[in-house]
């Protein structure tokens, strides 16, 4: 009798370890916890010091999003958050481009410099905050598990709001890069005709783990608590899906940037993305020299010039 006492003491402090420490995996790596303060930050700037040199930058182009004429759209995800973005037209009927920001960042801080390429582009932009970032509603980041099903509802909108016949280009930087090439594999509207991915990574997995390494933790042992602390508290899969697997079925046109110095994610994450992927055109393009969510900044004009040339 005491051999199974014993037996269930043992048997109940394993699991209770094994909650325990898939609780503060999911508390460290998917939850959250925003402050009032961030949402009133004048110049909100990414941390580090490889984005002091580019900061008149982000500071201009943060001040023009706030600017530029635009207006608020909101959806709600199918899970029932409250998610809102920021349309900009600068020309009438013109491309439109959704864009997606990094894991817990926001529209206003990873996304200006985009609404300021997009103007030089010519083309119309919707800056999206991701659920639990920016105003949107929620506090679990999932990867882009379920952001990519929240980027096919801000295209539904798109085309049942703005423009029925708009021809639509998908685009992010870093967790929003993978947030659309992970859409990329779904069933899209025709209106989507190219895709854009800044600095991504091939999995959820894949970049935990190397976080993991630089952490300096044992990725093996610990990712397994880490994914079943966002299955019991989350209520999602982080392995559900991901974007090297959706490079498989994508068939847009898709242009992927990276920099060759990305401390963050590695650029052979966007190395892998464009070998998986099926597409028949499609572009890798490395900036020397730049850090993670930096390719922009670094090479403006060349930025722009690649975006040209591949979409025409």
């Amino acid at each position: 009798m005491e051999f199974w006492i014993i037996l269930a003491a043992i048997a109940a402090f394993v699991v209770l370890v094994v909650l325990a420490t898939s609780l503060v995996c999911f508390f460290k790596i998917f939850y959250f916890f925003r402050s009032k303060k961030e949402l009133k930050e004048k110049h909100p700037m990414p941390e580090g010091e490889v984005y002091e040199a580019h900061r008149d930058n982000m500071v201009r182009w943060i001040d023009e999003a706030r600017e530029f004429p635009h207006r608020e759209l909101q959806i709600t995800s199918r899970d029932g958050l409250k998610l809102y973005g920021n349309y900009y037209e600068f020309n009438k009927g013109a491309t439109v481009e959704i864009l997606f920001h990094g894991y817990k960042g926001s529209a206003l801080r990873d996304l200006s410099g985009g609404i300021y390429r997009c103007r030089r582009l010519g083309h119309n932009v919707l800056v999206v905050d991701h659920r639990a970032s920016g105003k949107s509603e929620g506090r679990v980041i999932t990867f882009g598990v379920k952001e990519a099903l929240d980027c096919l509802d801000w295209i539904d909108l798109v085309i049942k709001e703005i423009d029925k016949d708009a021809k639509i280009i998908i685009g992010g930087i870093s967790m929003g890069a993978a947030t659309v090439m992970t859409a990329s594999g779904e069933d899209l509207p025709e209106n989507v005709v190219g895709v854009v991915a800044d600095c991504g990574y091939t999995s959820t997995e894949d970049i935990v783990k190397k976080v993991m390494v630089d952490m300096k933790l044992p990725p093996n042992l610990l990712y397994p608590f880490a994914r079943l602390g966002a299955i019991l508290f989350g209520h999602f899969d982080p392995d559900k899906r991901s974007p090297i697997k959706a490079m498989q079925r994508c068939s847009l046109p898709i242009i992927f940037f990276h920099g060759d110095v990305d401390g963050y994610v590695p650029c052979y994450m966007s190395e892998q993305n464009f070998d998986a992927c099926i597409s028949q055109k499609k572009r890798l393009v490395v900036v020397k020299g730049a850090d993670h969510g930096l390719c922009l900044p670094v090479d403006v004009d060349g930025y722009i010039r690649e975006l040209e040339d591949f979409f025409g």
